[in-house]
């Protein structure tokens, strides 16, 4: 082999890896969603079945959101949780109104604010009548019992940690302590002092389900160069402790770059 073909060859090879990297950046990391499955449940009847969704900052309809709507009327769950940053400004709300349209309306849908929609001011009247006309409910420092299956289950859902004023004490202050409580809660900083807080109030918590971080959004070998600030030391996945199990989301969305490193978005079913 002569110089020449040696150096078209490690040309042509680098160049192949360039463009597997930014395949993936731009595309495969972005709209091939990659859903997650957790049963979490001590029962062996009786499970309610939930999805989360986090991070949409949704700004037009893609294919991915038609097939991200498509596997939640094929899965059928019980509960749909937006743990927030759905939107960045109020001028995109159709087009969250848009998502909701095509997912079947039976489905009880269930959001929380993220610092993102703090900081553009969105309109919180229309989001909640834009969730109201499609069998959902925003929770700001709220809850929502909710009967499912027999059952009957609390649902906090928490105002954003850094865009406003999470109260957790305030908010659960005043439940049944022996019911079941999901904790919706965009910031996974604020786990800390919910969990200091429960110490006292001795609530009955099921699972902690938390966003914003975006898993890093761009990764190296699953480590992330930056995560915003609210996230504290956490970063994906499970973080579990003997008073708590929280699960921190990737996410759908991406804030900033347009691009995933290593760092796929997801949706996630959880059975509880």
């Amino acid at each position: 082999m002569n110089r020449r073909n040696f150096i078209l060859k490690i040309l042509s090879f680098f160049s192949l890896i360039i463009g597997l990297v930014v395949l993936d950046a731009f595309w495969f990391e972005r709209y091939i969603i990659q859903w997650n499955v957790f049963d979490i449940s001590d029962r062996d009847t009786g499970k309610i079945k939930t999805i989360q969704l986090t991070d949409l900052h949704i700004d037009e309809i893609r294919s991915f959101h038609h097939s991200i709507a498509k596997r939640i009327n094929r899965e059928q769950p019980d509960l749909l949780f937006f743990t927030g940053d759905s939107v960045n400004r109020t001028s995109k709300l159709h087009v969250f109104n848009e998502l909701l349209n095509l997912i079947d309306p039976k489905i009880q849908k269930i959001a929380v604010m993220g610092n993102k929609e703090y900081e553009a001011n969105v309109d919180i009247d229309l989001f909640k009548k834009i969730l109201e006309a499609h069998n959902g409910k925003l929770l700001i420092n709220e809850t929502l019992e909710v009967k499912l299956k027999g059952r009957t289950i609390n649902v906090i859902g928490l105002d954003d940690y850094i865009g406003s004023n999470s109260d957790y004490y305030t908010t659960a202050k005043n439940l049944d302590k022996s019911m079941e409580t999901i904790v919706l809660n965009h910031c996974p900083q604020y786990r800390d002092d919910i969990e200091r807080i429960n110490r006292d109030l001795k609530l009955n918590l099921t699972v902690l389900l938390c966003g914003h971080t975006h898993g890093g959004q761009i990764t190296f070998f699953g480590q992330p160069f930056i995560t915003p600030r609210g996230s504290g030391r956490y970063v994906k996945g499970w973080y579990r402790s003997k008073e708590t199990q929280m699960y921190v989301s990737k996410g759908i969305g991406t804030t900033y770059y347009p691009i995933r490193f290593w760092c796929r978005a997801e949706a996630t079913i959880f059975y509880v």
